[in-house]
């Protein structure tokens, strides 16, 4: 672990020792000294000035987030919705390009003040100047929001997320067709999907540290309606190249809301309904790449022809636009305070005023380092999300391997055309509502565990629906497989195989997801890009090799190999459920916490 991770980390149990076992030390070895944070007071400067004069210069650049203690008839430093929202803060800074406050060193020497002016004198403590929130009920928080203003919220961008998802498979419909008017082969023309799908696995790069200087509003209206153009752009396309290159731009912007909606959750929902909220924009991640298929097949077949699968996608892209441009309000923390701030300044000419947001400095340096360098060192060194990004890359390949799949079946075998062959993508659909479903139902047991175990969630309690839904999955694809392969056996039956595929892909996928979030905690965001890097590149190679390898190992026995992946696949949950605690105990970047003692 580097110097910027220790800091990351020490923050983090400085903030909340309780919440950590104290025989796990990052280090192993090496003891850290706690981190001094000050505290603003609106009633007395002395006493900042004297908690502040016991803390190096450096620390207190680091001291990213603080309880706000401007009411003085709660204690703050204390009070667990404030200490839940420092975590939750630290841990979205945690990916932040430039979230250690600390400036950038120059050897070049001071320019000038101007205007023959001297140099002023410093101003007073700067901590009086920063505004924060007054105390954990202020209505500006976005978890302090109408329960009818996040419901809106959360239905328009559940509406991005699902049409940014809807388009990358849409365009599946349309590749015979592509490729034959273009006259290149079939695997040529699944690019179209694969370009779509990589942009998905480039995009978070920018996206995921944008959200978190700016807020998520501003990348989100930016990355709609730059989906809504680049669709257009292929839609109007005369060659294939640039079909092919828009289709990836489109796939880039539309990772923003794949990237930043979770997040827009994360702000508005606390530790008891964000599960839920999740399990909301996981379906319309997954459902939306299988809803395309068959109203690609029906637009590809009528007289509007292949393009206006483009129009449509570019329709909802523009739909989304203006919601998010004229609705969408910003949600991320420190950008509200960055807006209370910029308010307080224009009407009390006090130009001193600002949020600890606007201290931040964008360094290339620790571009490389947060967004690139700690996830791949973390899918190197670390286990837990090193096999758990294979066992999800492989879920995540297989959805996008299954539009080429399903239409050797349904179109190859059962001579169904290309609407109606994409009706079979349904049974998946209704398998990933079951999943939710029971997800939800499970949620109110969940809670109950946490409380118990005074709100310190254990990660293997995600685990159960992870290994069930694995066991679903490999045998809805041996399924699939074994009754697909002949016309004699009735289409209904590889299509009710869905039922178990789509149930596993989702109970897998969201649960893992929730496990690595819970594991990780400070460094979720790192565990999570890593992730999104490996699951994204095998969503876009995938499909490249499906009809091949369809075709030549036969329908049976190919599922057959894929089936065999995903039962040997199933033990890694196990293992992690069984062992996990263990293997996170020995972890450089996962905290350990201590069950409840029955």
């Amino acid at each position: 672990m580097d110097a910027a991770d220790k800091i990351i980390a020490n923050a983090e149990r400085d903030a909340s020792p309780e919440r950590f076992s104290k025989s796990h030390d990052p280090e192993k070895a090496e003891e850290h000294e706690p981190i001094a944070r000050s505290y603003t007071s609106s009633t007395s400067s002395s006493s900042s000035s004297s908690s502040s004069s016991n803390a190096s210069a450096s620390e207190r650049e680091m001291a990213m987030s603080r309880a706000p203690t401007q009411r003085e008839d709660i204690d703050l430093e204390r009070h667990p919705t404030a200490l839940s929202r420092i975590q939750t803060q630290r841990s979205q800074h945690s990916a932040t390009v430039g979230a250690s406050l600390k400036s950038r060193q120059s050897r070049k020497p001071l320019p000038g003040f101007g205007a023959g002016k001297p140099y002023p004198p410093p101003l007073p403590e700067r901590e009086e100047y920063v505004v924060e929130f007054d105390g954990p009920d202020d209505p500006m928080h976005a978890q302090n929001w109408p329960m009818k203003k996040k419901l809106f919220t959360a239905a328009m961008l559940g509406f991005t997320t699902l049409t940014a998802a809807f388009g990358s498979s849409i365009f599946s419909a349309a590749t015979r067709v592509v490729a034959q008017q273009f006259g290149v082969g079939v695997t040529v023309g699944v690019l179209g999907t694969s370009f779509y799908v990589l942009g998905f696995a480039t995009g978070p790069i920018l996206w995921a540290p944008f959200s978190e200087l700016k807020g998520r509003r501003l990348p989100l209206v930016l990355a709609s309606f730059g989906f809504a153009i680049f669709n257009v752009a292929v839609a109007t396309g005369k060659d294939l190249q640039t079909i092919l290159i828009c289709r990836f731009f489109a796939g880039f912007f539309g990772a923003c809301p794949l990237t930043c909606v979770a997040a827009v959750f994360s702000d508005m929902f606390d530790n008891r309904t964000r599960g839920m909220a999740i399990t909301i924009f996981s379906l319309a991640v997954f459902t939306g790449p299988l809803m395309a298929p068959f109203i690609g097949g029906f637009i590809t077949m009528s007289y509007l022809g292949w393009r206006w699968t483009e129009y449509i996608v570019s329709i909802m892209g523009f739909t989304a636009f203006g919601f998010n441009l004229l609705f969408l309000e910003e949600s991320y923390p420190p950008q509200i305070l960055v807006a209370k701030a910029s308010e307080l300044r224009r009407r009390t000419k006090n130009w001193g005023i600002h949020a600890k947001q606007d201290e931040i400095e964008i360094d290339f340096k620790e571009l490389m380092q947060k967004n690139f360098s700690r996830p791949l060192r973390m899918l190197i060194t670390e286990p837990i999300v090193l096999l758990l990004s294979i066992y999800m890359a492989f879920i995540y390949g297989l959805l996008y391997l299954f539009l080429t799949a399903y239409p050797l079946v349904f179109q190859g075998v059962h001579h169904m055309n290309l609407g109606v062959g994409g009706l079979p993508f349904f049974g998946m659909i209704i398998g990933q509502l079951m999943a939710g479903t029971m997800i939800f139902i499970r949620q109110p047991g969940y809670n109950k565990k946490l409380t118990a175990n005074n709100n310190m969630p254990i990660p293997e309690w995600r685990l159960p629906e992870v290994i069930v839904g694995g066991v679903c999955f490999a045998v809805g694809i041996f399924w699939f497989g074994w009754t697909g392969y002949k016309e004699s056996i009735h289409w209904i039956v590889p299509s009710l195989s869905g039922l178990l595929i789509g149930f596993g892909l989702l109970s897998i996928f969201l649960q893992a997801l929730n496990y690595l979030v819970d594991a990780y905690l400070m460094f979720a965001a790192s565990a999570i890009a890593a992730n999104t890097f490996l699951r994204s590149i095998c969503g876009a190679a995938f499909p490249l090799f499906a009809q091949q390898m369809f075709n030549g190992m036969g329908i049976e026995y190919a599922s057959t190999l894929l089936g065999c992946v995903a039962v040997a696949l199933i033990p890694v949950p196990v293992w992690f459920y069984l062992r996990g605690a263990k293997i996170r105990e020995k972890s450089a970047f996962a905290p350990t916490f201590k069950p409840a003692q029955d």
